[in-house]
Formats: structure tokens, sequence, C-alpha cells
């Protein structure tokens, strides 16, 4: 999305720039910052093992304020000990004294190869230029330094109507690999201007992360890095959002929508990928089951295979809802491409309807809908397809 249509939230500056983590010399650091301290609140990684300024930042944002996000790419501060710890803590306080903030309002995050400690010098000498750079039109700059592999930036925006009052809505995010639940290889950075009641801003986010980055998989493999962060200014000139109210129902579906396009962007920018593909489970016993159902069958490699293939083999998605948890009656099982029925009460419909099928296969994107005809259970999630480039990307990833 072009910066020009980006609906930019009031009270917020960005800027970027290229610091030499990257031996490419593309952009590889950047900074959001708010203009005062600002309510924030955020989502990490699951992996059990976690990167050093996730560490920080999740300690930091459970106070509830943020005024500033610094992120690199090139660099994840992964398994880098103690020193890694002390790097990620020098890098907060680099920008806390260039911007006269207190370090503990200064979130820090990285992305990139592990293990591997971060160039301090480049931090040391850039920091400082980049908090002088800050404006707000340089959140494109962000997007693009934050990418590793990704093929392109990802933004999404929105402008809401509550009250006679515009409020905006802007998400940033990267990730291409290492994408899966909970969370993925990603970075996303969200902010508002909106007025919101304590406490709601962490229930927000919590609910579009469940429906949008937390139903996306690519390869199966999640990071030590993953960090969502939702950062809300105050600065529109609304009236306060309050709990139940029809406002925040307005409010969470727009960060719903945001969030959702990028983690759809993710997806479609997976490494290697040349597809979209929506895995919809319909008729599941329960809601859960559905999204076990709809999860084994988007992070199957045999499913993802085949879709790169355009090869409508219902058969491996059938094994693969039958191998998860849900309850399955393979008798009815029901399988459709798009609106091309392949499969009804657990038999094929014959090759006519097979080479249909395999038509919409070769579609960039297209929905595969598994109805089990067990309840009223219905869940979604969104993969790619695996490809000979997925290989080549991760095998020469250090190199």
């Amino acid at each position: 999305m072009a910066e020009s249509v980006l609906a930019i939230p009031r009270g917020f500056k960005a800027a970027a720039c290229s610091s030499g983590i990257k031996k490419s010399g593309k952009l590889d650091l950047a900074l959001i910052c708010a203009d005062k301290p600002v309510e924030c609140a955020g989502v990490f990684t699951t992996n059990k093992v976690v990167a050093a300024p996730v560490k920080i930042t999740e300690s930091r944002v459970r106070q509830g304020l943020c005024q500033a996000v610094l992120v690199n790419s090139g660099n994840a501060n992964a398994c880098t000990g103690a020193q890694g710890l002390q790097d990620a803590r020098r890098c907060g306080d680099l920008v806390a004294e260039s911007l006269d903030m207190a370090p503990q309002m200064v979130a820090v995050s990285s992305t990139g190869v592990i293990g591997v400690p971060l160039p301090m010098p480049c931090f040391e000498e850039h920091i400082p230029d980049l908090c002088r750079m800050l404006s707000h039109d340089q959140f494109d700059g962000v997007a693009r330094a934050m990418m590793t592999t990704d093929a392109f930036p990802k933004m999404s925006s929105r402008s809401i109507d509550i009250n006679g009052n515009e409020v905006r809505l802007l998400g940033l995010a990267k990730g291409a690999g290492m994408i899966h639940p909970d969370m993925a290889t990603m970075l996303a950075f969200v902010l508002t201007d909106a007025v919101l009641a304590d406490d709601l801003l962490e229930i927000s986010l919590r609910q579009a992360v469940n429906s949008s980055f937390n139903r996306i998989t690519v390869d199966r493999d999640t990071s030590t890095n993953d960090m969502v962060l939702l950062l809300a200014s105050g600065d529109a000139e609304s009236p306060e959002i309050s709990e139940g109210s029809a406002e925040l129902e307005q409010f969470n579906s727009a960060l719903d929508e945001i969030m959702l396009e990028l983690a759809k962007m993710i997806v479609r920018d997976g490494e290697g990928a040349t597809k979209l593909v929506r895995i919809q489970i319909n008729g599941a016993a329960s809601d859960d089951e559905a999204l076990v159902a709809a999860r084994s069958v988007a992070t199957s490699q045999l499913v993802k295979t085949a879709f790169f293939g355009s090869d409508a083999n219902w058969g491996r998605i059938i094994a693969a809802v039958g191998y998860s948890d849900a309850e399955v009656d393979p008798d009815q099982v029901s399988i459709l491409f798009d609106d091309v029925a392949m499969v009804s009460k657990g038999l094929a419909l014959g090759s006519e309807q097979e080479d249909k099928a395999s038509e919409i296969l070769k579609k960039a994107e297209f929905t595969v809908t598994v109805d089990l005809a067990l309840g009223e259970g219905s869940a979604y999630y969104y993969t790619s397809d695996l490809s000979y480039e997925y290989v080549r990307i991760n095998a020469d990833y250090r190199t």
C-alpha cells in the first residue's frame, strides 16, 4: 500500500536507515516514536527459546505504556546469552538518551540470523541519527527496514468514523518464512490514535491475533523473535471507547481487518510461495475441532506440495483431516475446491470434476472447503503451497 493513501494515526512519527547490519546496504534499522508515553499491549512468541529483545520488551510492555519501538533486521539477537541481553538494553538506552525518555518506554525488536551477536557499532553510530530523522511520512521505510526474506513490505490502514470523529489505524508487519502459530516468524506493529478505556487494548489485540496471525502457516516453524505490539496514542478527537459499546465493536472490526490483511500478506509472501489457500472446515462437532482439522490440512506438506503442482489430490486432504484430533466420519466428508465439488459423502465425484478442480488449483488464490457433516462447528486457516524455491531460499539463508 502506497504511503500516500495510508491513514497515519496522530501522535506518531517514524524513521528508517541503512546502518550496515545488512551487507546489501538495504534499510535495516527503524524507529517508531510517539509524542508521549502511550498505551501499549503485546503478544509474543510461545517458543521456549526466546530472543533477547523479546525478553526485554515483554517485561516492559507489562506496564501498559510505551513511547518508542526500535526494530532491526539482519540479526535476530537470539541465542546470544548475557551479551545479547546487554546489547538489547543498550539499543533501548541509545534511543532513550537521544529522545530524553525513560529506557522502560523503549521496546526493542530484532529479526534475522540466530546465534550471532549484534554488531553494536551499527547501533551506536546510527540510532542518534535515526532519532533526528523522525517524521510523519517514513512509515513505508519502517516496513522495508523490517524485511528479511520478504519480497515486499506489508502495510495496511483504516480510517473509521466514531461519533463524527476520524479514528485512524495503521499496521506494519514482516514475515515470509518460519511462519506458524502460536505466532510466526513475524514482527507486527499496529498504531492507532483511538481513545480506549483501560484494559481494552490488550483484549482487542489478543482477539485480533487469534483470528489473524494465529490462523496462518507457511512451514510449521515458530520463531524465537515473534512480536505483535498495539500502541494507542489517544490523540483522536473522539470520546473514549468503552467496553461493550458499538464504538468498540467498530474499532475491533477495523483492527481485525488490518491484522487479517497483514496475515494474508505474510502467507502470500511465504518463502517460495506461488499460491494463497484458505482452508475452510464446516460441519465440525465444534469450532475448536474445526480449527484442529483446518490446521492439520494447512500444515500438511503433502497437501502443500499438491497445491504447488495444481494436483487436486483430495486423498491427502481427507487423510490430514483424519489424523487430526477432530471427530471425523469419513463416509460423511465432502470436499470442494472453490465452488467445484470433488468429494461427496467420502466418495470422489469423477474425473470431470477432478479436471475442473485442477483448474481451480492453478489460480493464485483459492479456497478448499471440507464439510464434516457432524455439527455446526467451523474454522478457517490460511496456508501457502510448498515449492522448490522454498528449499533453495532456506538452503542458502546464511550463505
